[in-house]
């Protein structure tokens, strides 16, 4: 297992000198080869479009679902010069903009990170630009080597950046926060029916994690959204203005709301958004699977 990680991860290094329209056309490639034959997959997407987007042809829906699985491979690729190139080369490829004033100063921050397929394009731009202590919380891998590699590659640029499995508790990081830190956070997944709560999302009934709303209030945080957007030349990363009256003393509502400004975010998107993630995988009692 360790030898494959090693070659994947040396692949990966030599990826990282090749042209930007090398590596995004490779990307194609692979997204195009996975559409076809990871049949399983390719349900689940076609499913969370179905159910998303009800209205929408199915004609538009398969275009959808194969330019998600380009883009999910043209990202994944991507990671070879985020983590790999110099830093010059990242600087050029990386267009950030937007409400970057929001990030002055020592106030509680969290970063409302959603699942687009630029996610780690848009941690490597605000780790360049932002100079306060980070803290983002992962999901462990299997592989102990590609798990090492994950996070040096997500915290090269950034010296004052701690990294916390999702089971080491609320206490570091809201200490983080309460000493004026920034939290990356990415609660749009499902992380299954104990650490969640069902609220809309695209009318639909999904376990979402309502950890915004409870960092935000035990961190004393304002919550700032950063969208991420693959393009031709690398990404835009879009920060946008603080939410106001969040969070408040309504814990659904305010998941909730997370959801369906989430979906707006989505709708100026949809091909980018990480639908090949089994949204709806847990379901209110009583409810079939739709996978």
């Amino acid at each position: 297992m360790s030898v494959g990680a090693k070659l994947g991860i040396g692949f990966m290094r030599a990826l990282a000198h090749l042209p930007l329209p090398v590596v995004r056309g490779m990307g194609a490639v692979m997204g195009r080869i996975l559409h076809t034959v990871a049949a399983p997959r390719r349900h689940v997407v076609d499913t969370n479009l179905a159910l998303c987007f009800p209205n929408t042809s199915s004609a538009q829906r398969r275009r959808i679902a194969r330019e998600t699985f380009v883009h999910v491979a043209q990202a994944w690729l991507d990671r070879s010069w985020l983590w790999h190139a110099p830093r010059d080369v990242v600087e050029q490829r990386l267009n950030l903009h937007g409400a970057l004033h929001e990030f002055d100063g020592t106030t509680p921050t969290i970063v409302f990170a959603p699942h687009f397929c630029g996610l780690d394009a848009g941690g490597t731009a605000l780790s360049l630009a932002v100079r306060r202590p980070w803290t983002s919380i992962f999901t462990p891998q299997r592989n102990a080597f590609i798990n090492d590699w994950l996070e040096v590659g997500r915290t090269r640029f950034h010296g004052e950046v701690q990294v916390f499995d999702r089971t080491a508790g609320v206490k570091p990081i809201v200490s983080g926060l309460r000493k004026g830190g920034l939290l990356y956070l990415l609660p749009d997944m499902n992380f299954g029916p104990q650490e969640s709560i069902f609220v809309p999302f695209y009318g639909v009934q999904a376990a979402t994690v309502p950890s915004l709303s409870r960092f935000a209030r035990l961190g004393r945080a304002k919550i700032v959204p950063v969208l991420s957007r693959l393009t031709k030349t690398g990404y835009d990363i879009e920060v946008l203005s603080a939410w106001q009256n969040f969070p408040t003393d309504d814990v659904v509502a305010d998941t909730a709301l997370m959801n369906t400004r989430l979906e707006g975010y989505i709708d100026t998107m949809p091909s980018q958004y990480y639908w090949v993630h089994r949204r709806f995988k847990t379901r209110p009692d009583g409810e079939p699977t739709v996978y």
